[in-house]
């Protein structure tokens, strides 16, 4: 996922701090060496993460756009200016609209905001922003939350008796307001600002951009891999007591199935996986993959010579058009596919789908799944014409049913004249007269709609003495009925307004039944 870095420009980060045996230093000083540490981490082994650059005081101000050139995020930091007071309300602004412009509202970011803890002063200041911030219009919400998935990690360049000290400082009343957002919240716990301080709170490099390796396994073959971005614990809030569900570093392929029959599948996220060539020692080369500005260094082109099952079945899934189903925990599963950015490049995927044994309905449990070969005859055809899947549900849906909707009044007016232009071609649409006249019922009781029957039943009375000399005897006796049974169900009848009721045709003389049902 991207990242924002949101750096404080204000007159207070250039107080200076002293450190013992050293000149007089800034805390803008210290707040640069530990972004420096954290692009450094970045380039090495999360250099496929877009990163930005933006510094605030009152105003704020996009240093770098989205970017994977860190050389250029590291320029940049170290020609930093210093401004006036600070701003925090405007600088979160100004990050909600970069992140919007460049990845819209779907796309989770990561946002490390470099503060000294200041609150600022006078309008504009956080604290005059929280104080009225429920007096606020529509359009002059406060940023928080981000209006897309995001994590705030708020790094404290302050020591522990200043924080102790500005109890109600920047930190304390994000985390208490906000306490809904995912914030995590960085502050030095000893009382002295120095380098290596400022190293022991920057443990967020750890906590968010270590890389995810895994070992991919399929039957004897096994291959290390790196899945970036870092997959997110995922919690099922259908639970009694959800638990956070952790991918595996053990990801095991339990089968291969054709892409049309898996479709286009909901899944929660997508990760790149990379594969990690390891010499004869054991010793990690590195990922082999290439970005497009990256140069070809002696340890990519030996990754690129190592023979390795990723780069097998990246190849394989991409010939034969098919998809790999991974397992990534107890009751969890992923796929692996081949996606292509451009016609000559194409990376292997992995997605994530919901936790389950039944993720996909049309698969029915994956669980349950098996070789092609073990059924009694081949479910595809000789000639793969046909396909065992969707598997049909057990319980057949609601969706899945006909159900009458009258959205407009032209639609009802449709299905009345459906009924008659049946009801003058009777008896030889008897059947598909009652079909039409129980369906349109059924939708009229659903809906409470009493004085449409009534006037149903006042139609078909009308079409009963407008019939013709010449129609069939048993068109007049099934008018009547049909009328007769329509008004019963409008006036509130228990056996005659039940819904699961039908109307059946009147067995007369002329249709073949007995004198007793005339009438």
């Amino acid at each position: 996922m991207p990242t924002v870095v949101l750096m404080d420009s204000s007159l207070s980060m250039t107080r200076p701090v002293s450190v013992e045996g050293s000149e007089e230093i800034q805390r803008k000083n210290l707040a640069v060496h530990g972004l420096t540490m954290l692009f450094e981490h970045m380039a090495t082994n999360y250099r496929l993460e877009f990163t930005s650059l933006v510094t605030f005081s009152s105003l704020w101000e996009l240093m770098v756009p989205f970017t994977r050139d860190y050389n250029t995020l590291q320029e940049a930091l170290n020609n930093l200016e210093d401004y006036d007071k600070t701003c925090l309300e405007a600088a979160l602004q100004g990050v909600s609209n970069i992140v919007q412009q460049e990845w819209g509202t779907s796309c989770p970011c990561q946002v490390v905001l470099v503060t000294d803890g200041a609150l600022g002063i006078g309008r504009g200041s956080l604290r005059h922003s929280l104080q009225t911030v429920k007096q606020r219009v529509e359009d002059k919400k406060f940023p928080l939350p981000f209006p897309f998935p995001s994590k705030l990690y708020v790094m404290c360049i302050a020591n522990a008796e200043e924080v102790h000290y500005f109890e109600h400082s920047l930190y304390f009343i994000i985390l208490y307001i906000y306490i809904y957002i995912y914030i995590y919240i960085f502050i030095i716990s000893s009382f002295i600002l120095c380098f290596s301080s400022i190293k022991s709170m920057f443990k967020l490099i750890d906590q968010a951009y270590s890389p995810f390796h895994a070992v991919m396994r399929c039957g004897n073959l096994t291959s290390d891999v790196q899945v970036f971005p870092r997959p997110e614990p995922v919690t099922i809030d259908e639970e009694v007591d959800p638990m956070p569900r952790t991918v595996q570093t053990d990801l095991e392929i339990v089968g291969f199935i054709e892409i049309g029959d898996i479709s286009s599948p909901p899944v929660l996220s997508r990760h790149l996986v990379l594969p990690i060539a390891v010499n004869k020692e054991g010793d990690e080369i590195g990922t082999g993959a290439t970005d497009d500005t990256e140069e070809e260094t002696p340890t990519n082109q030996m990754a690129g010579k190592s023979p390795n099952f990723c780069v097998l079945l990246h190849g394989s899934l991409k010939v034969e058009g098919m998809v790999a189903l991974v397992q990534l925990g107890p009751d969890w599963f992923g796929m692996l596919y081949s996606q292509a950015d451009s016609k000559k490049k194409s990376n292997l995927m992995m997605s994530l789908f919901e936790p389950g044994s039944e993720p996909l309905p049309w698969l029915g449990r994956i669980s349950q799944l098996g070789p092609a070969s073990d059924a009694a005859e081949n479910p595809y055809g000789e000639d793969d014409s046909k396909s065992p899947f969707p598997i049909q549900p057990k319980n057949k849906r609601s969706y899945a049913q006909n159900v009458t909707v009258w959205i407009k009044a032209s639609g009802l007016q449709t299905d009345v004249q459906k009924i008659l232009r049946n009801a003058r071609k009777l008896p030889e649409k008897t059947q598909t007269f009652y079909k039409e006249l129980n369906r349109l019922r059924k939708a009229a009781l659903a809906f409470g709609f009493w004085e449409l029957l009534k006037s149903v039943a006042e139609l078909l009375e009308r079409e009963c003495t407008l019939l013709p000399d010449s129609a069939h005897p048993d068109a007049a006796f099934q008018l009547s009925h049909a009328a007769q049974q329509l008004k019963l169900a409008s006036s509130g009848d228990s056996k005659y307004a039940a819904y699961e009721h039908n109307i059946t045709p009147m067995l007369t003389d002329f249709s073949g039944g007995g004198g007793a049902d005339r009438i």
